[in-house]
């Protein structure tokens, strides 16, 4: 692969312009975002200096067991929101995750979403399809510039791009 190719990372290819939700929004109005916008979750945020902090993240599956249970069971006290919904401490990724990196996560652990953060930050989110996009277009930009050649990898390259490795 040509050295001149930068693998892209989480902070080129992720969305900055997110819809959130915040802590102390009703259960009834985290659902209602989630249908007025077609997603299929949301970080929960708290601002705090002007910034956004990830407080947690919320799914349609989060939403559905919570109101089946309220319906089923009965109102809870006191009454839901997005904090006592939400999964607390979320996997998130860095702005400077690599596209090899993310595309594990993505095809190991099933994630469709993830927020990028960074010191607690909410800076955007990548989604699964954000990164094949990035690794298509990356594939391509790798096949032009060696011209279709085709060569073994270099397997020490290969374990440096697709694990992060700790001593």
């Amino acid at each position: 692969m040509s050295e001149a190719i930068r693998t892209p990372s989480a902070a080129d290819f992720m969305t900055d312009h997110v819809c959130t939700a915040t802590s102390d929004m009703s259960l009834s109005a985290v659902i209602e975002l989630l249908l007025k916008h077609g997603t299929s979750n949301t970080p929960v945020i708290e601002w705090r200096d002007d910034r956004r902090y990830l407080a947690g993240f919320i799914s349609e599956r989060d939403c559905l067991a919570a109101l089946s249970d309220e319906l089923f069971f009965g109102s809870p006290s006191p009454v839901q929101t997005a904090a006592t919904v939400m999964r607390r401490h979320p996997v998130c990724v860095a702005p400077d995750t690599d596209l090899f990196a993310l595309a594990s996560i993505f095809a190991v652990h099933g994630y469709r979403h993830l927020p990028v953060v960074e010191n607690d930050v909410l800076l955007g989110m990548v989604s699964r399809r954000d990164v094949l996009r990035a690794m298509d277009a990356y594939y391509r930009e790798v096949l032009a510039a060696t011209e279709h050649e085709r060569r073994p990898p270099d397997l020490s390259q290969i374990v440096n791009q697709r694990f992060i490795l700790s001593r």
